[in-house]
């Protein structure tokens, strides 16, 4: 008989769900305003310390007003993270801008500070430079936000900080997400907390959201009529699923607290295998774990990335690749790229591994998986 299936990471409620939602059905306030947003996004600006927040129905949403309220249009270029989801460029697309990607350091994983210097020296000396930054924030940890702000401020360019995986990491004692001009969550299904999907746009700039929210509603005008004097969206979250959202909050310290002793449980049950490196928690961060993530050597191990995934299936253990660093999809072919000597995010890619993170894993599953991987890198293949 097969085992249970071992999730990557899977919507986990803490029990106050239920009540919010049935709240808004009781009210009646199932459309995209009510109780339950107005007091999800306060939640969400306490615990960040930001001052502006916008629930919407995805983080995708969030991250095309925030480059549309930049004012990105055609012609224009806009530098993203290459190592991460495809929803972190596809906006830049919408708008008819053009997307340049920068590599990652190896020490957060994220975009790197001296490869995006060298982006910024090279628009600039074509005499334009790009209208916005994208710094991802992957996995559950912080990019190096004091050096990126820093050289987005000496350049003149805004940063979007899309900590779509990383609500709750800190840097240097702030919050990821408080670092831009504007910061991105996602509430998607796999992420730390979930609406079951949706996100938020937050900013300090309390007009910038302001602005967010009416053309998040259609860009209606105040008039009695309807009137409409801008493109608009309707990409506002339900009060339903703000519910949702609500009871998540109130145990996002507690996944936080499980997602890191998983990390832990790994590197104690696999910390001695020759041949893997664990993503580093830099100094000065707070690493929320979302996935616990690491790379392998194949010459070491006599493996590969692909076969250590293939066989955990076999086991009915789901486990990904690294993101594919957006440079190398084929939708974005011909778009620029930057590095700084040697290409990470294209190693990151071929030899790492996301291992199940899920918070409802129990303690002989997570063991389960250490041995399944034990058996990889060893002459007895079994599966058990």
């Amino acid at each position: 008989m097969s085992q249970n299936r071992i999730l990557l990471s899977s919507p986990h409620m803490g029990g106050s769900e239920k009540k919010y939602v049935k709240e808004a059905f009781k009210t009646n306030w199932i459309a995209p305003l009510g109780r339950n947003i107005d007091i999800f996004e306060k939640q969400v600006r306490e615990y960040t310390g930001i001052k502006a927040a916008c629930a919407l129905n995805s983080g995708t949403g969030a991250i095309h007003l925030a480059l549309d309220l930049l004012g990105v249009g055609k012609g224009d270029t806009v530098l993203c993270s290459s190592l991460t989801f495809v929803a972190s460029a596809n906006p830049v697309l919408y708008l008819g801008a053009e997307p340049a990607f920068i590599d990652s350091d190896m020490e957060s994983w994220n975009m790197s500070p001296s490869a995006l210097e060298n982006a910024l020296d090279f628009y600039q000396m074509k005499g334009k430079l790009p209208k916005a930054v994208i710094i991802v924030n992957l996995y559950g940890q912080s990019a190096k936000m004091d050096e990126l702000v820093d050289i987005c401020n000496r350049y003149g360019v805004p940063i979007v900080e899309d900590a779509a995986e990383s609500l709750g990491a800190m840097y240097k004692g702030r919050m990821s997400g408080s670092f831009g001009k504007f910061g991105i969550f996602s509430f998607n299904g796999n992420k730390i907390i979930t609406t079951s999907g949706g996100g938020m746009i937050v900013s300090d700039e309390e007009i910038l959201i302001e602005k967010a929210l009416k053309k998040a509603t259609q860009s209606k005008e105040n008039t009695m009529h309807y009137q409409h004097e801008n493109v608009g969206y309707n990409y506002r979250l339900s009060n339903v699923s703000a519910g949702i959202g609500r009871g998540q909050m109130e145990v996002l310290e507690d996944r936080i607290s499980q997602k890191r002793a998983i990390f832990e449980q790994y590197v104690y049950g696999l910390g001695d295998v020759n041949g893997i490196q664990f993503m580093p928690e830099m100094d000065g961060a707070f690493h929320t774990r979302w996935l616990s993530t690491l790379t392998i050597d194949p010459q070491k191990l006599g493996t590969d990335a692909g076969e250590v995934i293939k066989y955990f299936a076999e086991g009915n253990i789901e486990a990904r690749p690294v993101w594919k660093p957006l440079h190398m999809q084929p939708l974005f072919k011909g778009c620029d790229y930057f590095s700084d000597r040697a290409d990470h995010s294209k190693y990151l890619f071929e030899n790492g591994i996301c291992l199940p993170s899920d918070t409802k894993m129990t303690v002989e599953e997570i063991s389960r998986v250490i041995r399944l991987f034990r058996q990889i890198v060893s002459s007895d293949k079994v599966i058990a």
